[in-house]
């Protein structure tokens, strides 16, 4: 007997922040609008509304270069606590339709509605009543796609953008990936996009002549997925089971850490809030692995790790030594963190402990 067609839908708010600080000060509408941090702190946009990306704005822009695409635009701050809570009322009208959440973010998610009774079994009315939910409680738009799969229900969650709904059914999946142009498949960015354009293939149409041996001879074992995706094939199941992996703390400053000595001065400050942030999430029995990022001057980035189950500050001091020494200049972001696993044992003991057993 075969499976039911799963039933996927991809819900995503629109401009998130921005539509907070929009909802909450009618004034800012119609304007560009970023949240993001201040210029002459290398700060960068969170997000943005539809009026600023008018003018060429993006997420993860720097903050200086949007001004000087839209000069008139309007920088504010964000206000996690704010999102937070908005997120909290987004997730809880998910929830009231089925288990199977997957958050992708503080606003977006998976949900898989396959085994839901709610508007009559029907995906597309359970997306359009979360949709006018979200609106009614929260006060800001959101956008759906509805799919038999993960892959095709977040393509089309963007196809009508702003606030607007797009169903796909399964009779349709073929003819609606083979138009989509490769750079849209999930795991392609923009190297991989130019690669494969330079090889012909602009969209996943052109893509399907290339056999499996081919696509794995120039993109490895990436090359299974993209034979899969460019068929509209994607099978992951909708999980919310989120783990851990990691728990990190980090800081850019203005002006840049001049050396290796203002660095380790400011390891017991970021020590310090890792260690809050470990305790919080109650993972002391899981760290695995310690590590220091440091983004030097040059944008040029690198990580330094080693195994270990206690965040001890000397190791760290270790790490960020060696870090350093790999390209010695000027520093503009250090970051610490642990990396996770099962929970250890309590005789576990960390690399640089001088006990024995």
């Amino acid at each position: 007997m075969q499976p039911p067609v799963r039933k996927i839908i991809h819900c995503d708010c629109d401009c998130f922040y921005a539509s907070v600080e929009m909802r909450d000060d009618p004034s800012l509408r119609g304007k560009p609008l970023a949240v993001g941090g201040r210029a002459d702190q290398r700060g960068v946009v969170a997000t943005c509304n539809y009026e600023a990306r008018r003018f060429g704005i993006h997420s993860a822009m720097a903050t200086a270069q949007a001004l000087k695409l839209c000069p008139h635009l309007i920088v504010i701050p964000p206000n996690m606590e704010k999102y937070r809570i908005a997120s909290r009322q987004i997730m809880d009208i998910y929830q009231t339709y089925t288990e199977l959440v997957e958050p992708l973010s503080l606003d977006e998610a998976y949900l898989d509605v396959t085994a839901s009774t709610q508007c009559k079994g029907s995906a597309t009315l359970i997306a359009q009543e979360i949709r006018a939910r979200i609106f009614e409680t929260v006060g800001i738009t959101a956008s759906a796609g509805v799919a038999p799969n993960k892959f095709v229900a977040k393509i089309a969650s963007d196809w009508n953008k702003p606030d607007g709904l797009c169903l796909v059914r399964p009779e349709e999946v073929d003819d609606f990936v083979a138009a989509l142009p490769v750079k849209k498949l999930h795991g392609v960015g923009k190297v991989t996009a130019a690669k494969l354009n330079k090889l012909g293939a602009e969209t996943c149409g052109d893509l399907r002549s290339w056999t499996l041996q081919e696509l794995q001879h120039h993109f490895g074992s990436f090359g299974a997925r993209l034979h899969d995706l460019c068929r509209g094939i994607d099978v992951r199941e909708v999980s919310n089971a989120r783990e851990r992996k990691s728990i990190s703390t980090e800081e850019t400053y203005t002006p840049d850490i001049p050396d290796l000595a203002g660095c380790l001065a400011l390891v017991p400050e970021l020590w310090e809030s890792l260690s809050g942030r470990i305790k919080r999430c109650g993972a002391e029995g899981q760290i695995e692995k310690l590590y220091v990022k440091i983004r030097f001057a040059d944008f040029h980035r690198t990580t330094a790790e080693c195994v270990g189950s206690v965040p001890d500050i000397d190791t760290f001091r270790r790490l960020m030594d060696t870090a350093w020494h790999r390209s010695p200049q000027p520093v503009r972001l250090l970051g610490l963190g642990v990396r996770l696993g099962e929970t250890n044992s309590s005789d576990q003991l960390s690399l640089f402990t001088d006990q024995a057993v």
